[in-house]
């Protein structure tokens, strides 16, 4: 483990590191909503504030269709960011759109901690949502970036690891509070939606702008400084310079950005393809199900207290992210995504065959509970983290804007239709599956499994511009890892592209 840190540290100086840990740090704030709200809503105080009484069980309760609504709503805010970030980051930079994003969370973070009525607080959480699509456009952009291919793995997929670390914060804080009798309970986890945005807006102007993008607007001289304070230290000054000839062929072969047509037209329409199937599985195998309904499932479980179980659930993913990402950069993303494809649908096939016995016996709803624990591990080492590294290597240089906006708008889709669907899914007033979803989303996970082996190039240790040759050279998927792309000859002017013997 030690020279796994050693082999990676040495790639960052102070400056690169102090850079995509500020970044990474705006994801809390994913993790904060995500997981704030989803165990929240099985709080008491939460329920008895937004439910309704029912006269047949005595109770208040969350109604399906206002559970299904509150869950994916949220995802229309969510496309409107990934739109607007999308925009923004391309027009004017990726700082300027960070520091936007997080001075509009401040006002969303407001208009949740108050809310009074049930409309108020679906609308606060829709609201807040265009801030996170637009961190999901441009964070793992920015990452891809401004860090060499070495680590490009461990830092973009840092993403999901944030978000994660995130959650099991809050899930922590919410574990404390969940035992609080009155409206404290909920709203002392959703006060802390102010905490990372004024983290961020407070620093990101110590961050360097990204080198590619100045470039793309003809701001030469700043993009090499801005190479330079990232490689200095950690990168001789021909091996920065190299680096820099690279990103200036590139742009030259570009000669400037492409349109959104251009995703679908020749090679583009591959690369696109692999951009939407990715975040398609990523969504529609299982994740929104445990992530956004778990802790309410497990409350109608009533085996424990829902807040315990989120808990646990941020701690196994966090700890199997944080694996998966160091070794995506030595084992490759292939290998990892077909793992974690192969596990998710032992685990989801499994949960379901629990369920089939009607009612379920006691011991069954623990092994539920266990479950999807281990579904934490299985989707934690690999799906999750490095949906958004595929995504962000596979764009065309030149489309990469418009890749995003595209990639991250299926993503948006799914887990919105997914959200909204498991409600009606599960519910006993409804569909009544309950735990036999898992059949839908375990067949989902070997189809994912079948795409990754067909579909998806490994792009692990090349240069995004290495990757962009390889596509343009019609390399054949299986073939990625044996090509080592272009290499800029200084003395030469020319271009060679080589292939590992």
């Amino acid at each position: 483990m030690a020279s796994l840190f050693a082999e990676k540290a040495r790639y960052f100086n102070p400056t690169l590191a102090l850079s995509v840990t500020l970044i990474a740090v705006s994801t809390f704030n994913y993790g904060f909503d995500n997981q704030a709200f989803a165990t929240t809503q099985s709080m008491d105080p939460f329920t008895r504030r937004f439910g309704v009484y029912d006269e047949k069980t005595k109770d208040w309760i969350l109604e399906p269709y206002w559970l299904s609504l509150f869950n994916s709503l949220n995802y229309i805010g969510f496309a409107a960011g990934v739109f607007a970030g999308s925009l923004v980051s391309s027009r004017w930079g990726r700082k300027w759109c960070m520091f936007g994003m997080s001075c509009y969370a401040l006002i969303t973070a407001t208009i949740s901690v108050t809310s009074q009525t049930r409309e108020q607080i679906m609308a606060a959480r829709v609201l807040n949502y265009i801030y996170v699509g637009m961190e999901l456009s441009v964070v793992p952009t920015f990452q891809s970036e401004i860090v060499p291919a070495p680590v490009r793995g461990l830092v973009v997929g840092s993403y999901q690891f944030s978000l994660v670390l995130g959650g099991l914060v809050i899930n922590s804080i919410c574990y404390r509070t969940s035992s609080l009798p009155d409206d404290r309970a909920w709203r002392i986890p959703i006060g802390l939606f102010y905490l990372v945005p004024s983290i961020v807006l407070s620093l990101i102007w110590f961050v360097p702008e990204s080198p590619r993008w100045l470039l793309r607007q003809d701001r030469i001289e700043e993009a090499r400084s801005n190479l330079q304070r990232l490689r200095s230290g950690a990168f001789s000054d021909d091996e920065i310079e190299a680096e820099f000839h690279d990103l200036c062929t590139a742009l030259e072969k570009e000669e400037e950005q492409g349109t959104f047509v251009e995703l679908f037209q020749g090679i583009n329409l591959k690369r696109s393809f692999i951009v939407a199937g990715v975040n398609f599985f990523q969504q529609t195998t299982g994740q929104a199900f445990v992530s956004q309904y778990g802790a309410v499932y497990v409350r109608s479980l009533k085996l424990m207290n829902p807040s315990l179980f989120s808990m646990c659930g941020s701690a196994v993913s966090l700890v199997t992210i944080s694996l998966s990402l160091l070794v995506t950069d030595r084992f490759g993303r292939r290998t990892l995504l077909m793992v974690s494809s192969i596990m998710m649908a032992a685990v989801l096939l499994s949960f379901g065959g629990l369920g089939i016995e009607q009612p379920v016996p006691v011991p069954r709803k623990r092994g539920l509970v266990g479950l999807m624990l281990v579904f934490a591990i299985a989707g934690g080492s690999g799906w999750l983290p490095l949906t958004y590294v595929v995504a962000t290597e596979v764009s065309a240089l030149r489309l990469r804007d418009h890749s995003a906006r595209f990639g991250f708008g299926v993503n948006v889709l799914f887990n919105f239709l997914v959200s909204f669907s498991v409600p009606y899914l599960i519910s006993d007033q409804y569909a009544a599956l309950n735990s036999k979803v898992g059949f839908i989303f375990g067949s989902i996970a070997m189809l994912a499994f079948v795409f990754v082996w067909l579909c998806v190039p490994e792009c692990k240790g090349k240069t995004l511009e290495q990757i962009d040759t390889l596509f343009q050279r019609g390399t054949r998927m299986r073939d990625f890892s044996k090509g080592v792309g272009e290499r800029y000859d200084e003395d030469e002017k020319t271009i060679d592209v080589s292939v590992k013997a």
